[in-house]
């Protein structure tokens, strides 16, 4: 059997930037086992499998792999895939809804003219605030010291919106370029609630890089730390996070954040979040889109 995929860039309006996703659109008759093994030889951060909703009310199934194993959320598979199904239609939809282990996922397409060059993901869960770590071990994760790291807001704390993440602010620019993940210290740190990675950002971002925020995160890859350039999950997280703690008790608070910048990759993900009598009520992140390329392939004893 011939299976379709199409690869995309996700937070970019250019080609090689963003973080890059694999798309399976004939996932039908995969195993789980198989769907990890496709995902390890794309070896991109995220490869997901459309296959058809359990409810005929809701557009598709999406599963959702790392390189090492099945994940219930993220923000820029979604991102891409609601971008390649609705380059895929013949009418490309306003909206698509996504069955994912961690819930319900509405996803909006951006247009432009007729065609679609982006999408909007809603976050499947409200914030959920977890443990918190010190100061000096946040650092020790980025090899850097406790005074680069900035707590007046919020401390250093596992954070969540579908997937967790360690969330932290650093003090400058110069401290976010500088950071290095250290694998001593990530052993020491995670896993905890679930979490495995830490992301970080500062506000302290010169105007020539047009964003609110700069932030970068690493990750166990398929080879140790890595980094990735574009995590939609941990920036609706973050955004939620800051809203929650904002003085603003109505209305939307919206987000210009970079990442990937000091990796060669950049991005730029949009972030909403809305207030109504002061709790959030619903937070979202998107962004533009890049088709790169797109073929089929065979399992070895598929017919």
């Amino acid at each position: 059997m011939q299976r379709r995929y199409m690869t995309v860039d996700v937070f970019t309006d250019r080609a090689f930037g963003g973080n890059p996703l694999a798309v399976i659109l004939d996932a039908g008759g995969l195993s789980t086992a198989q769907m990890q093994a496709i995902a390890s030889e794309f070896n991109y951060s995220e490869t997901t499998f459309v296959l058809p909703p359990s409810d005929a009310a809701n557009d598709a199934q999406v599963r959702i792999f790392t390189v090492n194993r099945e994940i219930p959320f993220a923000g820029h598979p979604n991102v891409g895939t609601a971008f390649v199904l609705a380059t895929q239609a013949k009418k490309p939809p306003v909206r698509l809804r996504f069955e994912e282990k961690a819930g319900l996922v509405p996803v909006e397409i951006l247009m432009e003219g007729s065609g679609a060059v982006g999408a909007e993901l809603t976050a499947p869960q409200p914030l959920k605030k977890l443990t918190q770590v010190s100061a000096a071990q946040a650092a020790a994760c980025l090899s850097l010291t406790a005074a680069d790291i900035k707590s007046d807001r919020h401390p250093p704390q596992i954070v969540s919106v579908g997937l967790p993440f360690l969330v932290v602010e650093v003090a400058s620019r110069e401290a976010l370029r500088q950071a290095k993940p250290d694998a001593a210290a990530f052993a020491k740190t995670f896993p905890c609630d679930g979490s495995d990675a830490v992301y970080f950002y500062t506000s302290d971002v010169p105007p020539d890089e047009a964003c609110d925020l700069q932030a970068r995160m690493f990750h166990p890859g398929s080879s140790g730390l890595s980094e990735d350039p574009a995590t939609g999950s941990a920036t609706a997280a973050a955004a939620v996070l800051l809203a929650d703690l904002a003085n603003q008790r109505e209305g939307e608070l919206q987000l210009r954040i970079g990442q990937g910048v000091d990796m060669g990759r950049p991005s730029l993900l949009l972030t909403r979040v809305v207030k109504q009598g002061g709790a959030v009520v619903s937070a979202h992140v998107g962004g533009r889109c890049v088709q790169m390329m797109e073929g089929t392939f065979r399992l070895a004893g598929e017919g």
